[in-house]
């Protein structure tokens, strides 16, 4: 798997009115040379959107879940207070196709919709020549790869979910120590693990490292210096607040 560096959210700087996930951020990441890490939500009517929240206020400061809007609503969702919008994958593809450059595709699966969200983001990312991988922290849709994509990179993100409240699943303990320990990466067989960079002493990631069962990402990454020691490890990084 060839090194690149990921831009998180795109290369957004609020401080110049790019806000993340808003095509002004992936833009500018092109423009650096920079592959960018995503989030795809799937939509009312299939739309697949590219947006972290499934909740609208942070970015938009309006009320309601993203999954309940349509193709259509999106162009009314102003991000940070700027002209930009929320995208859609679509547009996203058709900016680094040719570019060489490759997206990290994370897939935010909500309410049980891992299996059709995943399928139709493949099936987007099918119609566009750009180089991707493809992650989650729901296991469902890594499981849903494995058996319908095998040939497709995929990663499993992960951090440490029982370090403290602000860092629980919201899913119940047991499921916090399920997801930290990776204990279902024995069926979704990930080709990377992509972990948080604060959490990286965390038991479950050493043993993956010590047995070279898949290749390492952190998240995020956030000054040189952290982007200089995680690459020194041979992992590869998702960056954020700086311009490497």
């Amino acid at each position: 798997m060839k090194h690149y560096r990921y831009a998180h959210r795109g290369l957004h700087d609020a401080s110049l009115g790019i806000p993340e996930n808003s095509m002004a951020a992936f833009r500018r990441a092109v423009e650096h040379g920079f592959g960018s890490e995503l989030d795809v939500h799937l939509l009312s009517d299939g739309t697949l959107a590219v947006f972290h929240d499934s909740d609208l206020a942070r970015m938009t400061g309006r009320g309601g879940e993203l999954e309940a809007l349509d193709a259509a609503a999106l162009a009314a969702c102003a991000l940070g207070g700027t002209k930009e919008t929320i995208p859609q994958l679509r547009e996203v593809l058709s900016l680094y196709e040719g570019t060489h450059l490759p997206l990290l595709v994370e897939l935010k699966s909500h309410k049980g919709n891992h299996r059709e969200l995943a399928a139709r983001t493949v099936e987007e990312l099918d119609r566009f020549r750009v180089p991707y991988l493809i992650e989650s922290f729901d296991p469902r849709c890594l499981l849903w790869l494995r058996r319908s994509r095998p040939e497709i990179a995929r990663g499993q993100l992960a951090q440490d979910f029982l370090r403290g409240e602000e860092f629980a699943s919201g899913m119940g303990r047991r499921a916090d120590r399920i997801l930290t320990s990776m204990a279902l990466n024995r069926a979704t067989k990930p080709d990377f693990v992509a972990f948080r960079y604060e959490h990286r002493d965390t038991a479950s990631l050493r043993l993956v490292k010590r047995l070279h069962t898949a290749d390492i990402f952190y998240w995020t990454v956030r000054s040189r210096e952290e982007m200089e020691s995680a690459e020194a490890e041979g992992a590869q990084v998702i960056f954020e607040g700086f311009v490497p």
